[in-house]
């Protein structure tokens, strides 16, 4: 088996997590790349892998070696691309990682376009909060909310994700319309935590310009943006949901907003890869393609300013707990709208 064989057959072991399962992706007796990562090893006189009878795990020699592999073998990919027919039509088997929401509510329906678009990519999505090691886990991309933290890996901000401040009408007729901040002393609010952290998350305002946190007391606490939602819309409290999400509730009066005047500190949707991933045409492709799937709508794009009653025909979302479809009519295609 040459070293270019023998960096495929590592990667695939790496990104399946198992012996067999690359075996079996790859075509070949379990017992071939068993002895392909043995000879690796010596050769580089350096252990790869760490293995134990329920999982592998990289060293950090394997995450280093695993890293140039991918950036030699996206390099060999892209040359022989290039010269092919197709040229350079994004391919292969691409692994991607995004909140659970972003995943059922916003890709899953639009994974036609997608397919249509780019029909020899094979996409393999994982839906979760919690962190992805990108090199450990063999994943290309993964697509998070809020501030990222500094590191070698390549954030594109694709989208905006703002919230608003709301409650059922019921709820507000028990307990009064919070006029200012200081008056959230009095209210209850629905508790969000990250499953990831299992924090809860605190509320805030962006007063003159500065963003300020507020705690709030409450008495149900969910990690679902449906559920979340939901509470909301049974009066256990006040709830800070993205805006467009909770659209249509606004509109028919489900929901009142609440506290206009003070909005939540808006984020970022960031499509986040691997420094060595950028010159992957199907990377490029997903992260294209998704940040065109946000920009569609202005309360997803950041420019909800220009949000009316026009602009809703162009983005117009259905499948709140309760209904049962997700459609963009203006685009007669699937789209999206939970973001936790």
């Amino acid at each position: 088996m040459d070293r270019f064989q023998a960096m495929q057959v590592f990667t695939r072991v790496v990104e399946a997590n198992s012996f067999t399962a690359a075996a079996d992706s790859l075509g070949l007796p379990r017992t071939t790349v068993t002895t392909a990562i043995q000879n690796l090893e010596r050769r580089l006189q350096v252990r790869l892998l760490n293995r134990t009878t329920r999982k592998l795990s990289l060293t950090p020699d394997g995450a280093a070696f695993y890293e140039r592999c991918t950036s030699i073998l996206a390099d060999l990919e892209e040359a022989e691309t290039s010269f092919r027919d197709v040229a350079g039509r994004p391919q292969g088997r691409l692994r991607v990682d995004v909140p659970a929401s972003i995943g059922r509510l916003i890709l899953i329906p639009s994974l036609c376009e997608f397919h249509t678009r780019y029909p020899d990519v094979e996409l393999v999505i994982g839906m979760g909060d919690r962190p992805v090691d990108l090199v450990q886990e063999g994943v290309d991309c993964v697509i998070r909310v809020g501030d990222l933290p500094d590191s070698s890996m390549v954030a594109r901000r694709i989208g905006t994700f703002r919230s608003v401040t709301c409650a059922a009408p019921d709820y507000l007729e028990r307990h009064g319309e919070p006029r200012t901040l200081d008056d959230l002393k009095k209210h209850h609010a629905v508790h969000y935590f990250s499953s990831r952290t299992g924090r809860t998350i605190d509320w805030d305002f962006v007063v003159d310009g500065v963003a300020t946190e507020v705690k709030m007391q409450g008495v149900v606490s969910v990690n679902d943006g449906d559920a979340y939602v939901a509470c909301g819309l049974q009066g256990f409290g006040l709830i800070q949901p993205p805006r467009y999400m909770v659209h249509p509730y606004l509109e028919s009066g489900e929901l009142r907003e609440v506290l206009r005047q003070w909005s939540p500190r808006a984020m970022p949707i960031s499509a986040v890869y691997l420094h060595n991933r950028h010159l992957s045409p199907k990377v490029r492709a997903f992260v294209d393609w998704t940040a065109e799937l946000f920009g569609r709508c202005p309360l997803l794009s950041g420019r909800d300013e220009e949000f009316d009653a026009a602009a809703y025909g162009e983005c117009r979302f259905a499948a709140w707990p309760g209904r049962n479809t997700v459609r963009q009519v203006a685009e007669k295609q699937n789209m999206a709208e939970s973001l936790f």
